[in-house]
């Protein structure tokens, strides 16, 4: 099972660009295996508002400092960027961290910043689909021709080409039937977030049912999916949630290896506190994992 972090997005929490590039370095060096961040543009709840980091840019940064870690957005949120624009940007970060991009999509889910932004918030996942039947064309290195509901794209094709044969793996986030569908026919990987002790995860072992369904309805071996999970580690002194997992490093490594169970091949952890040191922190509990599992 593979071990990564996410960076904390988030003004009010990522410590400016230093201390995000400090965790993504920390993480390499520790042995762990992906950074992660979200794409957003606020958080508005009442009369509070939030601003985050632009992702894009964050990713393409990280990218440059680091050399071995899986990198990419859990998840962009299509409507944001035009296809064809996501698709030709996944493939330049994949070029730039040397094929170790995953390009991470979902609809996007916070009706606030689509209002501030003037984008519809209607019809999420009937423009998810008609985006990736844009985008994944393109990453294969196809010249698309598609007039949709939302989209419509004469003549796109994307140069340079690829740096690897089908561009960058597709992860795709979803819960409900039409999205596990596309799930089931486009992704190489599926995330459900955000989680804590395995034991108390019910609602992600009932998504992990309704994905076995939608799988075998398109008669797909479930052996070609990767399955991650977003999970909440709270080191003793952060700010995660009440459900996150804590304890003792042994019974962190515990929980972690309980997905593993679940057959769940990657987990992406929001550590708390968002330093370096708690990085490092988790790793050790990760290579405990890694021994427990005989990895």
């Amino acid at each position: 099972m593979q071990v990564g972090i996410m960076l904390p997005m988030g003004s009010d929490e990522s410590g400016g660009f230093g201390n995000l590039r400090a965790l993504a370095v920390t993480a390499e060096a520790e042995g762990l295996d992906s950074v992660w961040v979200a794409d957003h543009l606020l958080f508005r709840e009442g009369d509070r508002v939030t601003g985050l980091h632009e992702a894009w840019t964050v990713l393409a940064a990280i990218a440059a400092v680091t050399s071995r870690v899986t990198l990419g957005p859990l998840v962009l949120a299509v409507p944001f960027r035009n296809p064809v624009l996501t698709a030709k940007m996944a493939l330049e970060l994949d070029e730039i961290s040397a094929g170790r991009f995953v390009l991470g999509l979902g609809c996007g889910w916070h009706e606030p910043e689509f209002e501030a932004m003037g984008i519809p918030f209607d019809h999420r996942v009937g423009r998810f689909e008609e985006a990736l039947r844009i985008i994944v064309p393109l990453l294969r290195g196809e010249t698309v021709t598609f007039e949709g509901d939302w989209y419509r794209v004469a003549g796109a094709v994307l140069d340079p080409p690829a740096v690897r044969a089908g561009g960058p793996p597709l992860l795709i986030a979803g819960e409900r039937p039409r999205m596990l569908r596309l799930v089931a026919e486009h992704a190489a990987l599926w995330n459900a977030a955000w989680y804590g002790r395995p034991e108390t995860a019910d609602e992600l072992r009932d998504r992990l049912r309704d994905l076995r369904t939608a799988l075998g309805t398109i008669g797909r071996d479930p052996a070609t999916l990767d399955l991650t999970v977003g999970i909440e580690v709270d080191l003793g002194d952060g700010d995660a949630g009440e459900r996150a997992i804590g304890g003792s490093t042994q019974g962190i490594a515990d929980a972690l290896a309980g997905y593993a169970d679940l057959g769940i091949s990657q987990l992406i952890a929001h550590v708390s506190p968002r330093t370096p040191d708690a990085i490092a922190r988790f790793a050790e509990a990760v290579t405990l994992t890694r021994a427990r599992l005989g990895a």
